[in-house]
């Protein structure tokens, strides 16, 4: 037989004799299996991004300040202040600039472990404009030897074909896919469920605040069954009087018949803050932000402000603008022939300026190298007098 409490027959039907020991509970709250979120770049954008508060800044902090780094462009023998590579870096296309499509760029990089950038190519020389592509939109195409062959653009159920030199790029290292990278918010999926998850919780509290957690149990006959207007008032009653935000805090008065035993744990028991504080941190560790950067209480990882800014750029930033800068200038140079990389200016980045002043302190005091060498230590090219 089986019972269904929150349904009842007509009021006319007699209760079996030989009832569950079950059937004088209603419960009012159950537990669920563990869901986690789908692993598709689309899927972790809307979750970890769109819909994460601690996923959204550390994109949003790591893409604005690698795209904020100055970048200069050098070979073995100068730096360029003028270049026509500067200049397509400097307007890349008629709706941003670089700092528009420099973030837009990292910000695919980190979301998906993929960046493309179009070139729109001249007859010959560098391209007349670049932009970057959305990635969940991009596939490789690959050929007879595995190296990609074109790549497809599909949108709005029409698709394009662009040849492989018209497309930089740039992918994420994954240790299982030989075509696209391995993004951040792909290891950073499951915290940022439990975060999501946390902050679920949180709102439910607040919109069913004082809904009890546990089952109304019926001693009043010998039955052990609820006749079914006294099921449904009270269902009513529960409905209308103790749930949601404004009725926190409203003690239940039982009738005679009517015991309350709580069930599960308290949210205070399951330490909710916590959890959510602990997965806040695994998403930051994930995209290499310090937590303290993000405002997330309790990390003492590094002694001040100052000390998380500088390792933020030193571990994170600088190397993903270092490697970035030089897969775009590598595939510029392709156009013209030159060898020429694009870098970014350590000696303009503020977070770095004490470190900065000590290295070239200690080079100039260098008696023993030459000033090429100093030059050289510092990143810098050769004096143009030789």
């Amino acid at each position: 037989m089986v019972f269904d409490f929150l349904r009842r027959g007509s009021a006319g039907e007699a209760p079996d004799a030989k009832a569950s020991a079950a059937g004088p509970v209603v419960a009012w709250q159950t537990g669920g299996r563990v869901a986690w979120s789908p692993r598709d770049a689309v899927s972790l954008t809307r979750t970890g991004f769109s819909g994460n508060p601690v996923g959204f800044r550390s994109v949003k902090l790591i893409a604005e300040a690698a795209a904020a780094l100055p970048l200069v462009l050098q070979d073995q023998a100068q730096r360029y202040e003028t270049h026509p590579i500067l200049s397509l870096m400097r307007r890349p296309n008629a709706a941003q600039g670089r700092a528009e499509l420099m973030e837009a760029l990292f910000g695919q990089l980190l979301l998906s472990g993929n960046a493309y950038v179009e070139a729109v190519q001249a007859e010959e020389g560098l391209p007349l404009e670049l932009h970057v592509l959305r990635s969940d939109r991009m596939s490789v195409v690959p050929g007879a030897d595995g190296w990609p062959k074109a790549y497809d653009y599909t949108a709005g159920g029409k698709t394009h074909r662009f040849p492989v030199d018209a497309i930089c790029h740039i992918k994420s290292f994954h240790p299982q896919d030989d075509h696209y990278g391995f993004s951040p918010m792909q290891a950073a999926a499951m915290a940022i469920d439990v975060h999501n998850s946390a902050s679920r919780w949180s709102k439910s509290l607040l919109d069913n605040a004082a809904r009890p957690s546990g089952a109304l149990v019926w001693k009043g006959d010998g039955h052990g069954v609820m006749a079914e207007d006294q099921f449904r008032r009270l269902s009513d009653e529960i409905e209308q009087n103790y749930r949601g935000a404004r009725n926190a805090g409203r003690p239940m008065v039982l009738e005679g018949g009517l015991d309350w035993k709580p069930m599960g744990f308290s949210p205070s028991d399951m330490e909710f803050q916590k959890t959510k504080e602990a997965a806040a941190r695994e998403i930051a560790l994930a995209f290499g932000v310090p937590p303290m950067l993000l405002g997330i209480q309790g990390d003492a990882t590094y002694s001040n402000y100052q000390e998380a800014n500088r390792a933020f750029y030193r571990l994170t930033v600088l190397p993903l603008v270092t490697r970035v800068a030089a897969a775009v200038s590598e595939w510029l140079v392709g156009y013209t022939g030159e060898d020429l990389v694009l870098k970014p200016d350590l000696d303009q980045v503020p977070a770095l300026s004490a470190e900065r002043d000590a290295q070239w302190a200690r080079v100039n005091g260098a008696d023993f190298l030459t000033d090429a060498e100093k030059r050289a230590l510092l990143g810098l090219p050769e004096r143009a007098d030789g």
